[in-house]
């Protein structure tokens, strides 16, 4: 994901490892200042996060940025709920999908782009421990298929 002013900061590998992802979304985040400079050095973990609505607005929950180590007073709780940032259309219209299809939002990655932090998230439906099985084999099968082809060509 390294494009034009794209740098990717975290990844949440277990989301696509445990989730379909059906559909993914661009939200800006609100940070505190020492939060984005201990962003900048890489103390983010996705993994058990995910994605409320309250009220009309959109919170990310669980995700943990580590207190910058120069931060002292000015440093926040490293578990708070953030606020993401879109078109209230657009938070509108995720609710009624969550809330009638029962699926749930993951964010999936964080990274900068050009000066900004920004959150991808995923629409997502959980996997079944058949689907993850399933998955397991076609990676394993792929493996094995690129280990022949590299013998063969050499």
């Amino acid at each position: 994901m390294r494009a034009k002013g794209i740098k990717n900061i975290a990844e949440n590998r277990k989301a696509r490892h445990d989730y379909f992802v059906l559909e993914s979304y661009e939200a800006g985040i609100e940070l505190v200042g020492t939060e984005v400079k201990s962003i900048r050095t890489g103390s983010v973990n996705l993994k058990d996060a995910w994605c409320s609505i309250d009220r009309g607005e959109l919170y990310v929950r669980g995700m943990h940025i580590s207190p910058y180590e120069k931060g002292n007073i000015f440093n926040r709780d490293p578990m708070r709920p953030r606020k993401l940032l879109m078109h209230k259309k657009e938070i509108n219209r995720l609710y009624g999908t969550l809330k009638q299809e029962g699926l749930s939002l993951i964010p999936l990655s964080l990274y900068f782009k050009d000066s900004r932090v920004k959150v991808q998230l995923g629409l997502c439906k959980g996997k079944k421990l058949y689907d993850k099985r399933a998955d397991a084999a076609k990676r394993d099968a792929k493996r094995e298929i690129d280990r022949g082809l590299k013998t063969r060509n050499q």
